[in-house]
């Protein structure tokens, strides 16, 4: 399965590899009008787009799914309840814009505002949902809680001043960000997750004008079944979207775009684009020997190298240049090495997409060589010096 030539450059060893089983193309590159963008293929970890994906910007709505994600692990570690009933503060009451009109007369059970905030958007909830949970009984308080757990997630261009996405200029998520926490809610609340998809909620009756999803891509039958929309002035429309077909998932999430209608008509072309123009391909199949490594001071002078699992990278359906890959590792490696310790890495190098790295391990293991075979390493070693010093005189 493997050919080459093994080289070695500053004590790092490349093995050129040929023959994994794919053939090469190059991606073809998605023009966005969004101000930014950031879209990933869920079970390769693929980034197929990423447009100032890292840039901090105010995220409107879709800053609600930090709510969403801490209110579902108080839910998973019993500190809320689904049936438990939360009263409206005159804070949460005040709240414009989006709402489930609630008053101070009110208790709520956390099941309505969860739907109240995945469906109906509603400000009035997330600040519910927020001064309970919060430290200090503030949504302020809260909103220092939300910045901390991001950081947590690795979300580190995320910074709260509110559990809603109420302007504010201290209000910022990157796109990057918003990809990241998405995933951990499809990952992390699988049950939860199902919610996101519910096209409609009439809370009480009070707001027969607000109880559809705003998501544009929930009625289109093609597979998509979240996240959040989000909109003010500053931010513009925006999606964290997500959409399964097959075995597939791709996320994705767009901001400062002009119009409604133009962010449903780009969602639906990042989402046609990412399934249409890329597939996804095993490669050889876990434990069948890819390269050989090389072995100091070991019963064995190399050792095999194999996958792990069942790999899949994604590639693009159209194009012709070839995919270039090579396995990498810093050797010689030390015995002792145990069967199945990783020690190297297969890097897969497509056109247009970032590399795929994936952990090499050991076939075999390979115990430290005895007295003869120390002694040779020994021997070889000092002759290399020995031809060296020659050379040089």
């Amino acid at each position: 399965m493997a050919g080459g030539i093994m080289l070695r450059r500053s004590n790092l060893f490349v093995i050129f590899v040929l023959g994994l089983g794919i053939i090469g193309t190059t991606a073809q590159a998605f023009e966005t009008q969004a101000q930014a963008a950031y879209v990933i293929d869920q079970q390769s970890g693929t980034v197929l787009l990423a447009k100032q994906a890292e840039v901090a910007l105010p995220p409107a709505s879709m800053s609600k799914l930090m709510t969403l994600f801490m209110a579902f692990e108080a839910l998973r570690d019993g500190r809320l309840s689904w049936d438990e009933k939360l009263p409206v503060s005159s804070h949460a009451m005040s709240y414009g814009g989006s709402t489930m009109f609630l008053d101070t007369t009110d208790r709520v059970t956390v099941e309505d505002l969860v739907r109240g905030i995945i469906v109906l958007s509603g400000n009035d909830a997330c600040a519910v949902i927020a001064e309970a949970l919060s430290i200090d009984g503030t949504e302020a308080g809260f909103a220092t809680m939300m910045t901390e757990r991001a950081k947590t997630l690795g979300m580190t261009n995320s910074v709260f001043a509110n559990s809603s996405g109420w302007p504010d200029i201290k209000q910022r998520m990157s796109m990057k960000d918003l990809a990241v926490l998405a995933q951990h809610l499809i990952s992390d609340f699988p049950d939860q997750y199902v919610m996101f998809s519910e096209k409609e909620f009439a809370f009480d009756g009070r707001a027969p004008s607000n109880t559809q999803n705003r998501n544009p891509l929930l009625s289109l039958e093609i597979g998509a079944d979240g996240l959040k929309t989000g909109h003010t002035s500053e931010a513009g429309y925006g999606l964290v979207g997500s959409a399964k077909q097959g075995e597939r998932r791709v996320i994705f999430v767009l901001t400062g775009l002009p119009t409604a209608k133009t962010r449903a008509d780009e969602a639906e072309r990042i989402v046609t684009w990412a399934f249409r123009q890329f597939t996804s391909k095993a490669l050889n199949q876990p434990g069948n020997l890819l390269a050989q490594a090389a072995v100091w001071m070991g019963s064995s002078r190399t050792v095999g190298l194999s996958l792990v699992g069942e790999p899949k990278i994604l590639i693009p359906v159209t194009g012709a240049k070839d995919i270039r890959s090579k396995i990498v590792y810093q050797g010689p490696l030390h015995a002792p090495i145990a069967k199945g310790d990783q020690v190297a890495e297969l890097v897969i190098s497509i056109p247009g997409l970032p590399e795929t790295r994936l952990p090499l391990v050991a076939t075999e293991t390979v115990t430290r060589g005895g007295f003869l075979p120390r002694l040779r390493t020994a021997a070889l070693v000092l002759l290399r010096k020995l031809n060296g010093g020659l050379s040089g005189t």
